[in-house]
């Protein structure tokens, strides 16, 4: 069997690895986009290794693969997979599916060094760290419900809601109670999901990825798709227009995890029966000179139309009930190249390797990047007399395959990812963004500065003890007890730790009160107003309806300044650093310069106030709103 030579960017993957744990034992991430050789790396570091090693995955396919690979240097690994009928944890490095290790984790009672988990993505945002805390009698055990049968673990595979997240808690859990000082390490090329998020914390480069816990810490090593393609270590895609018909799905709305429902999906479908055959008739003619064809199917109703179009001596179709048997024959005869069409049902998106495969046709919509990536990636693997691989798209999803992913839901149609310079730490952060017909940034929809500051050293830079994020905030919620910033959906501040006022509690009570007054803020204009003899700058308040609110400032006054800024200067430096290449705090000193910012103060969303003998007083401005109450700019 041949051994495999590592190239450039997987040596620097398992250095990196390297690095990491020699330094501490936290849990790391690899991000190697699809095609890149996981195996590879992972077999390499099994190589490595001078202790047990557990490998993870899925599929049992992953687990042939990555034994395979293992193996190529001329050392001996176990396997343990049911549906590979082995079971064996003698060796060194034991290959595993995690449906099998979790049914039977009597089986693991020794040390091991180091968990690997292949396609990570999909343990569960909770598991890891739970597994942590129970090993360390933080947390009593939890349930061994919830198994699945492996078949079905095998084939059914849904990017918005990972399977198996409790069994891989209860594997990390179980070796950790062993040996508390294991290792964990994740390869995947899709760090983020819709409805999840990210799967990490922090990253090498130097940014923040989530708050939150994660079942890892860091990534430590990231490789963007365009290196590899660029250097021909992948096929180069041609993504091309469909040139006949397509799906609209623009009218369907998505869950919170970015996928919609098939019941919609088919509904839609149903009213348009020409278009599907229209589209795999175009397949059928541009597939004609290609090797071999990969139809992504929106559901399984929608599969099986596509696949009664195909030519049936040529054609295969799995979806998640079709038999393990069967997919395994179905899948060797596509590789076989005795079928030349597959339909799939979002099964065969990881753990699939196929070189040949040099067409991919996407009938379904998804707004998650990671998987439109995933989808192309299985066309990109090198192979014989494979020039290029052609990706028609017939559902308008719209994504740039080389952009990285932003890490929250596209907030309309319009957006795309624009970069945004903190004002505080000068950190280019990657937001949803618009821009004007001349590529000018209008607006973005970042909150919080995603830097890492305060970095001792170089050599340290990825571990915790050196480095905090960026506390400066784009949109926040400012809290009434000590004026702290905070997210805009936190509950407790965190600052002072007092509860904060929900804006939908504000605005019900404020509504129950006869002597109150709210709008829904359209719109606000500044103007100079003559007071008692006193230059007042006046801020009017507009809703949809023409009814108004007013309040002035005394800029003579230092309190009234330092309201004034309280209120909206925080919130303008953001805009400022955008619209006018600022990079400094924006403050207000006198009237002119306020005057000057007509066009681009923040305006709240809401206004509320209370009646005053004969005047109406502003009492609350909510900003950046999130909740159940309609706002000015939305349909109603």
């Amino acid at each position: 069997m041949a051994v495999f030579q590592l190239r450039d960017y997987q040596q620097e993957a398992v250095s990196a690895v390297l690095k990491h744990f020699r330094k501490t034992n936290e849990s790391a991430v690899i991000v190697l986009p699809t095609g890149s050789g996981k195996s590879l790396v992972i077999a390499e570091l099994a190589r490595l290794a001078k202790r047990k090693i557990l490998v993870l995955t899925h599929v049992k396919e992953l687990v042939e693969q990555n034994h395979q690979k293992y193996e190529s240097y001329g050392m001996t690994a176990g396997i343990y997979s049911a549906g590979l009928k082995l079971k064996e944890t003698q060796h060194q490095v034991t290959f595993a599916s995690i449906q099998s290790a979790a049914r039977n984790l009597d089986d693991f009672n020794e040390p091991y060094s180091l968990i690997i988990i292949d396609e990570c993505h999909r343990v569960n945002l909770s598991s890891a760290e739970l597994a942590k805390e129970k090993a360390k009698g933080e947390s009593k055990n939890g349930s061994k419900d919830g198994y699945k049968d492996e078949r079905k673990e095998q084939s059914q595979e849904r990017p918005s809601k990972p399977s198996n997240s409790n069994q891989y808690q209860q594997i990390i859990e179980k070796l950790m109670q062993v040996n508390p000082d294991v290792k964990l390490l994740g390869l995947t090329a899709t760090p983020y999901r819709l409805g999840m998020g990210w799967i990490y914390k922090k990253h090498y480069h130097g940014f923040m990825r989530s708050e939150e816990k994660r079942p890892f810490e860091y990534c430590i090593y990231e490789l963007p798709l365009r290196y590899l393609i660029k250097r021909q270590y992948l096929t180069e895609p041609n993504l091309v227009d469909a040139t006949i018909e397509h799906y609209d799905f623009s009218s369907l709305r998505a869950n919170t995890s970015g996928e919609y429902s098939p019941t919609d999906i088919n509904h839609l479908l149903n009213k348009n029966p020409r278009v599907t055959q229209s589209i795999i008739e175009q397949v059928i003619e541009l597939g004609h000179k290609r090797q071999g064809v990969m139809v992504f199917a929106a559901t399984v109703e929608h599969a099986k139309e596509v696949f009664s179009y195909l030519p049936a001596k040529l054609s295969a179709l799995i979806t998640g009930a079709t038999d393990n048997t069967e997919r395994d024959k179905l899948i060797k005869a596509f590789k076989r190249k005795e079928i030349k069409y597959l339909v799939n049902v979002s099964v065969l998106t990881t753990g699939f390797d196929a070189p040949h495969v040099d067409m991919i046709a996407i009938l379904r919509p998804t707004q998650s990047v990671s998987l439109y990536q995933q989808i192309i990636g299985r066309g990109l693997r090198l192979s014989d007399n494979k020039k290029d691989c052609l990706i028609i798209d017939y559902t308008g999803n719209d994504f740039d395959l080389y952009h990285p992913e932003v890490g929250e839901k596209k907030p309309n149609s319009k957006s795309q990812p624009v970069q945004v310079v903190c004002p505080s730490c000068e950190f280019a952060n990657i937001f949803w963004g618009i821009c004007d017909d001349d590529g000018y940034l209008v607006e973005h929809y970042g909150r919080r500065c995603q830097g890492l500051v305060n970095v001792q050293n170089e050599d340290q830079a990825y571990l915790v003890e050196s480095q905090s994020q960026c506390d400066y905030r784009f949109v926040f919620k400012e809290c009434p007890h000590c004026g702290g910033e905070n997210d805009i959906a936190a509950r407790t501040c965190l600052q002072c730790l007092e509860v904060l006022v929900d804006p939908d509690d504000m605005l019900k009570k404020a509504l129950q009160l006869k002597d109150s007054k709210i709008i829904r803020c359209a719109g606000l204009n500044l103007t100079e107003v003559n007071d008692k003899g006193a230059d007042k700058l006046k801020v009017t308040y507009h809703d949809e309806e023409g009814a108004e609110l007013n309040e002035s400032f005394d800029f003579a006054k230092p309190k009234q300044v330092k309201a004034f800024n309280d209120i909206f200067s925080k919130r303008l430096s953001a805009k400022i650093s955008v619209q006018l290449g600022s990079t400094e705090s924006f403050e207000v000193n006198n009237l002119q310069q306020a005057l000057q910012l007509a066009n681009i103060l923040p305006c709240p969303d809401f206004v509320i106030a209370r009646k005053q003998k004969f005047y109406w007083r502003i009492k609350d401005r909510l900003f950046d709103y999130q909740g159940k109450y309609r706002k000015a700019n939305e349909l109603k």
